[in-house]
């Protein structure tokens, strides 16, 4: 996370910029090229802050590589497409048991939009939003059932 915010405190304080909606930023004399690598841990970290997503559903690989490193692979689960001026991204998820799916997935397409667009300068196209799977865990459950019935106590 602070990785994110020194990155957007730098593109902040670089003077001279040209940025005409394209992947390229342009210096003076110099050419800057985002990756997809860097537009998808953009959106990836945007992604996982949102309420209600349990994790990103990446491929196995990605696991094993987390468990092994110890770090968090923000890129986990996000697909990007990148062009010169606009880019897709697709987000796998895994989403908590109770949660409302449709408002999850407004608010990842609203977030990851915001950061990318805000962080590259690129027009965000399309935010597809795929739901993998439920987190079922029977903790997570537990506390959905009794906060229901605490609500339904209330109401009577």
């Amino acid at each position: 996370m602070d990785e994110n915010n020194n990155v957007e405190e730098n593109v902040n304080n670089v003077e001279n910029v040209n940025v005409e909606e394209t992947a390229e930023v342009s210096l003076e004399n110099a050419h800057i090229k985002i990756a997809d690598d860097v537009i998808a841990v953009i959106a990836g970290a945007a992604a996982s802050e949102v309420p209600g997503v349990a994790s990103m559903a990446g491929g196995f690989a990605g696991g094993i590589s987390e468990v092994f490193s110890g770090k968090r692979n923000f890129a986990k689960g996000i697909k990007v497409e990148a062009g010169e001026k606009e880019t897709r991204i697709d987000v796998n998820i895994i989403v908590e048991y109770g949660v409302r799916i449709p408002d999850v997935a407004f608010e990842i397409q609203n977030r990851v939009k915001k950061a990318v667009e805000g962080m590259t300068g690129l027009k965000v196209v399309d935010v597809n939003v795929h739901v993998q799977g439920v987190n079922t865990d029977a903790n997570n459950i537990n506390n959905v059932e009794e906060e229901k019935t605490d609500d339904n106590s209330q109401n009577n």
